[in-house]
């Protein structure tokens, strides 16, 4: 039945699900705080409009491709997180209205929120910096590209102010400069309630577009080379998407794509257009968990580099000490743009209305564009296409080890370790991640088959096991190995760094190892969850040591219940600069030093005993 929307406000408590959608020329639909479920097409007439607002969302249910039609319009914001000099990634949730079914997509389409349902088109220029004010939105169109199936920085290709793009394509957009203070206000006083905060279009480095169009639906096709070969896309909808559902039915499904997505991350502190300026990276996201459509998968933060002018990565950099941010990747919003690698076969893959949600953006919502409450183990009830009954399912996520290596006090680089029994030690398809920075000149890799370098590695955990873990450098450099962090992780309490030349194992969960190598490759090293060098007597005595720290009152103490003798006690900065030493301390049951001196951050406390035992800690300094 075909439901015909003259003039309809569909607000907070209820959704709407509908079999046919027709809206009449001259009418509206307005959706706020909400989502509207159409289970065939949708035929907005010309003048006829839809507005979805405060992150309401459309979802569709067609099996085929789309036969949307109409000449009327969707409108949807949606926010970009950079300033003039940075790339979003986006992917349009609408297209033209040319015909029935998806249509072409253009910069030209994007617009100006200036109340509640106008807009004003964007102007495009041709110069380098997009600009707002509290009357205009400029786009500097040189920065629309797109990469579809390449594997260099010669693939990526201009679009600039054409509407070529199509659905599921994916394109690059830099940020807009300068404010624009007009707030668009949550629509609430629409139906009598009182009005939510409203926000401002730009307020610095967010700008807000509004997306005018025909909404896309149904399959969509994403051609993709084989072989590795890179192709930007995105999500491709006016809703959010399962993106474990695509990338694990596109992967171990159909072996079209590795299952890997890849997001760009910008240095917000880089404000220039040169190339040899930028600094950045690609983070990764696998869906590995145990049940990988459901479960939270695996993301490894951006490795942020200089590049050359010819856009291959910079061997020699200045100070990139960092990484890119820390997200939860596994519901994409709309517009997000991101890049999947072709499989060994490559070929296509499919989008599908299957995979769309309605789930609102945020850290608690696994939902960010590359931008609550204590959460519960299980998912809360999530509107969607395929039918799943989320609240059934818990959302807690594989164990894993972040493992941080800074390379030359140049650059952090993060690999994790996810621990899976449906996994193999090899390489499995939908599990395994590779690096997006395999041309770095020195760097650290899992090293799952002679062909490949991986940063993410899913396998059985085993106490007894020995990971291979890998180092390559083209000249002399300095490694710095340490667990960055810990995800659900409780299967062990130890974490080692073992040495196969020297024979040493090195704890790495409560301090780091640091050792300089010559040029080449290094297999020598292997993550251990046992130190097979130290007896149980040994390692009873280093457990019972205990180290704390107390912000309030400026206080590091030790713990010494076996009264080990101590001949010194170090301690050290993240980057290994010596802080405090103190030596022949002796064999007290307590031991207190002030930390008033001491910056905020992380720090290692280094004991050594008499019998050569070396006990390590890390504390937080913090005084806020």
């Amino acid at each position: 039945m075909k439901k015909l929307i003259s003039y309809i406000f569909l607000l907070f408590a209820s959704q709407t699900i509908i079999s046919q959608l027709y809206v009449s020329p001259n009418s509206y639909m307005y959706v706020a705080d909400n989502y509207v479920y159409v289970n065939q097409d949708v035929n907005i007439q010309n003048t006829g409009n839809i507005y979805f607002r405060n992150e309401s969302q459309f979802l569709q249910g067609t099996t085929g491709v789309s036969t949307n039609q109409g000449t009327g319009k969707l409108s949807v914001f949606q926010e970009g997180t950079e300033n003039n000099y940075a790339y979003n990634y986006w992917c349009s949730p609408i297209g033209d209205l040319a015909g029935p079914g998806n249509g072409l997509f253009g910069v030209s389409m994007l617009n100006r929120p200036t109340d509640l349902t106008a807009s004003a088109p964007a102007t495009l220029i041709p110069t380098l910096d997009g600009l707002a004010t509290d009357t205009s939105l400029s786009i500097a169109s040189r920065w629309v590209f797109n990469f579809l199936s390449k594997n260099s920085y010669s693939g990526w290709v201009q679009v600039g102010s054409a509407s070529t793009i199509q659905a599921g394509v994916g394109f690059t957009m830099k940020g807009i400069g300068g404010s624009d203070n007009t707030t668009v206000l949550d629509g609430r006083l629409l139906s009598g309630l009182p009005s939510g905060t409203g926000i401002q279009n730009n307020p610095g480095s967010k700008q807000r577009y509004d997306f005018r169009g025909k909404p896309n639906d149904g399959n969509i096709n994403i051609t993709v080379g084989a072989g590795g070969l890179l192709t930007l896309t995105g999500n491709p909808y006016p809703s959010a998407i399962n993106l474990n559902m695509f990338l694990h039915e596109n992967s171990v499904g159909t072996g079209v794509i590795s299952g890997a997505a890849y997001f760009w991350e910008h240095d917000p502190s880089v404000n220039s257009h040169v190339l040899v300026a930028y600094r950045g990276g690609y983070g990764v996201y696998i869906a590995n968990g145990l049940d990988p459509i459901l479960d939270v998968g695996t993301y490894s933060a951006a490795t942020w580099v200089y590049y050359n002018g010819d856009g291959t990565i910079n061997l020699s950099p200045p100070s990139a000490n960092t990484t890119g941010g820390t997200y939860t990747r596994m519901f994409s919003p709309i517009g997000q743009g991101f890049m999947i690698d072709g499989s060994t076969l490559g070929g296509t893959a499919v989008m599908k209305n299957s995979y769309r949600v309605f789930r609102k953006e945020g850290v608690a919502n696994n939902s960010q564009f590359h931008r609550g409450s204590k959460p519960s183990d299980f998912w809360d009830e999530i509107p969607n296409v395929a039918g799943i009954d989320y609240s059934k399912h818990s959302k807690k996520g594989l164990p894993q080890i972040k493992i941080h290596s800074i390379v030359n006090n140049d650059f952090v680089k993060q690999m994790v370790l996810a621990f899976n029994p449906n996994a193999t030690d090899g390489y499995d398809i939908g599990k395994d991640a590779k690096s997006a920075d395999k041309n770095l000149a020195s760097d650290t890799y899992f090293p799952l088959d002679n062909k490949n370098e991986y940063v993410i590695s899913t396998l059985p955990f085993d106490v007894e096991k020995r990971i291979p873990f890998a180092v390559k450098c083209k000249a002399r450099t300095s490694f710095k190995f340490m667990v960055g962090s810990l995800l659900n992780f409780d299967l062990t309490d130890e974490i080692y760094v073992y040495d196969k030349v020297t024979g040493l194992y090195h704890d790495i969960k409560n301090g780091y190892y640091e050792v300089t190598l010559d040029s080449g490759s290094e297999d020598r090293f292997e993550i251990t969850f046992k130190n097979a060098s130290l007896s149980t007597e040994d390692l009873s005595n280093i457990k019972s040591c205990m180290v704390f720290q107390d912000n309030d009152s400026e206080l590091l103490t030790i713990d010494n219940p076996k009264l080990l003798d101590l001949k010194t006690c170090s301690i050290y900065d993240i980057s290994g600069k010596l802080i405090f030493n103190t030596k022949q301390l002796g064999s007290n049951n307590r031991y207190a030093f002030t930390s008033s001196s001491f910056s905020d951050g992380v720090y290692v406390v280094k004991l050594n005993t008499k019998d050569n035992l070396v006990i390590t800690k890390k504390i937080i300094i913090s005084k806020k």
